[in-house]
């Protein structure tokens, strides 16, 4: 039923100079009978219903140090997730010691300016951030360096309570190069952040929280198991609405505060298109508990 609605809204996106986001056509699921082979990373569902994606990095030798191939398996295992129209929310995790202490230095200290640019280096780790479903990041130990950007390119953080958080690349001659510049700003300030990378100093969980890049702290042994549970609260909404509000909030970033309030009534305005926008206000209308399905 969105479709009628297309043109107009295009219009409208291409005035903000904003992409807007195709809905796509989600018939091919990943299942668990059936799942694809990865090097570097566990993939399942999670929750009571199966309706959590689940994404653990799998590199305990080398916590969890983010390499090439590491990253394309994530990417490839956000796109199923994202194709598979019975998972509501992504969470995304590592060990109890790391959840990624940084980039794979041994595979970057040989290459070249021209390879970097030419190849638009690291370009493809920004799928997880691209994502319409919302991802959430399970925290525990190191979340370093590229560990530290992969975090932040989730909606939301959890964190365990011996988590740390830093941009360490200035020890390295070099600086971030996968959002920790950018995102970092807008997450904790400008003068956390600049203390941060250019310093290489660690963030604790809790002096995270506080500055807003967390959203809750939790003991190590629970984090997965909240955050699981927060993906089953979010799966159980309508999945256009929670895509629809995630790309209204995620705009916020982008636009002047009078042009974000036109963008969200627009974005307001598209869900009186859908089923599910009817069947929620019908629900409360009735007192009782909604049954979307994603129309």
């Amino acid at each position: 039923m969105l479709s009628r609605f297309g043109g107009a809204l295009s219009s409208f996106f291409t005035k903000l100079k904003i992409q807007p986001r195709t809905w796509g056509n989600a018939t091919r699921g990943f299942t668990t009978s059936s799942p694809l082979r990865y090097e570097y990373i566990i993939v399942e569902k999670r929750g009571a219903k199966q309706n959590v994606g689940y994404i653990q990095l799998n590199r305990p030798k080398a916590l969890n140090a983010l390499c090439d191939g590491l990253m394309t398996d994530v990417s490839k295992a956000v796109d199923d997730f994202e194709r598979d129209p019975g998972i509501g929310a992504i969470v995304i995790t590592g060990s109890d010691k790391a959840f990624a202490a940084g980039a794979d230095i041994k595979e970057m200290v040989s290459r070249t300016f021209q390879e970097c640019y030419m190849g638009n280096f690291l370009a493809h780790w920004d799928k997880i951030a691209r994502a319409k479903k919302p991802t959430i990041a399970a925290v525990n130990g190191y979340a370093l360096g590229g560990g530290c950007e992969v975090a932040m390119m989730c909606d939301i953080i959890y964190a365990g309570e011996k988590a740390s958080f830093g941009q360490p690349e200035i020890n390295l001659g070099t600086i971030p190069g996968a959002g920790g510049t950018q995102r970092l700003v807008r997450a904790i300030g400008k003068s956390k952040a600049m203390e941060l990378i250019l310093t290489g100093e660690r963030m604790t969980a809790q002096d995270a929280e506080r500055a807003g890049l967390v959203s809750k702290v939790y003991p190590v042994d629970q984090v997965v198991t909240k955050a699981i549970e927060l993906g089953e609260k979010i799966s159980e909404m309508s999945k256009i609405a929670a895509a629809l509000a995630k790309e209204a909030v995620n705009a916020a970033d982008e636009l002047s505060l009078e042009r974000g309030l036109v963008f969200e009534k627009r974005l307001f305005h598209s869900t009186f298109a859908t089923e599910d926008r009817k069947e929620g206000m019908t629900a409360f209308a009735e007192k009782r508990k909604p049954n979307f399905k994603d129309k």
